[in-house]
């Protein structure tokens, strides 16, 4: 029978499978044929194309190349196409019954590689520090605006995963404002006086049913409440509520593990589209002690359907459980 689980930290609802688990060829998206985004012919974010993107923000190149120019390995820009602008101050208006605040904030696009083609489980393991590492500078540097109250990074993957070029990328989102999605976080702290992605570790890891790997600095896991079919976190063994905290052993086993499992969850779920989030704590604001920065790894099988859309439940035919094994099983040929 099928259990409905309460996530703590989304403070949301979801129908989960408990006992039976649909295999990757049992789920409707066509994910070789469809999984990725077309690149169209020309792709503004390869090597040579620099003129057809705002200019850089922070790159990694060799001291004798020129900024906007090829030579470059990691290369963050503004999004051309960004509904916010770090102008101004937050301002609200009101027509009726409805409010309004102007669009301030800033995103930007990390491009990981100069190559076109080459995927991000493709990488090797130091790319992926060094893009790791551009991410922390970045959200480090947006941090220190005083508007900014929160930054959201994420990868997206294929076109179920929300990709509109097939070029490997990251972006970064940061906000005026903070987001309610992980406001069980504060809550639960308020309510215990402990840190929930601490206490979730300690079970999880006394429990052993819904983990994946762990390591000296971090635990792999499907989460109890998961809200999307094979989801799985990335969570820092150490207490720390911002991902710009992460230090240089954490930063290295982070590239790893990131790296491998992403190999293991294409290669276990058939090449699926999938989004990558690093999850944080506000910044800019008033502390509200609870929060614990963690990385979500969701692959896109199934889209989301009517009666997630209207009542807020997540409907995963995925136990979890049943999950963690299959995905610890792939993992277990890379390690």
């Amino acid at each position: 029978m099928s259990e409905i689980r309460r996530d703590l930290v989304k403070q949301n609802w979801v129908a989960v499978a408990s006992d039976r688990a649909l295999k990757p060829n049992d789920f409707p998206i066509a994910k070789r044929d469809l999984g990725k985004a077309a690149a169209g012919g020309f792709c503004p974010f390869c090597a040579g194309n620099e003129s057809f993107t705002p200019p850089e923000v922070a790159v990694y190149r060799p001291d004798n190349t020129e900024a906007n120019s090829g030579g470059w390995t990691i290369r963050t820009i503004p999004n051309k196409f960004s509904a916010f602008e770090l102008e101004g101050e937050l301002v609200e208006s009101q027509k009726g019954i409805y409010n309004t605040y102007n669009g301030l904030g800033k995103h930007e696009v990390v491009i990981e590689t100069p190559e076109h083609g080459v995927e991000f489980h493709e990488f090797d393991q130091e790319r992926v520090y060094k893009i790791l590492t551009m991410l922390k500078q970045r959200y480090n540097d947006l941090a220190r605006d005083e508007r900014i109250k929160y930054i959201q990074i994420y990868k997206n993957r294929g076109m179920f995963g929300g990709a509109s070029l097939e070029h490997s990328h990251s972006q970064i989102v940061a906000l005026p404002f903070v987001p309610r999605e992980n406001e069980g976080l504060p809550q639960y702290y308020a309510s215990k006086g402990t840190c929930l992605i601490c206490d979730m570790v300690q079970q999880e890891c006394t429990e052993k049913e819904r983990v994946i790997w762990e390591t000296e600095d971090f635990v792999l896991i499907c989460p109890y409440a998961s809200r999307f079919s094979y989801e799985a976190w990335i969570i820092p063994r150490r207490h720390t509520e911002h991902f710009g905290q992460i230090n240089e052993q954490e930063m290295d086993s982070l590239a790893h593990i990131l790296l491998t499992y992403t190999r293991a969850m294409i290669d276990c779920l058939q090449d699926p589209s999938y989004n990558f989030v690093i999850n944080t704590a506000p910044v800019n604001v008033d502390h509200q002690s609870g929060y614990h920065w963690y990385i979500e790894v969701t692959p896109r099988l199934l889209v989301q359907a009517a009666v997630e859309v209207a009542t807020g439940i997540y409907i995963n035919p995925v136990a979890p459980e049943i999950s963690a094994q299959m995905l610890k099983e792939s993992l277990s040929k890379l390690i």
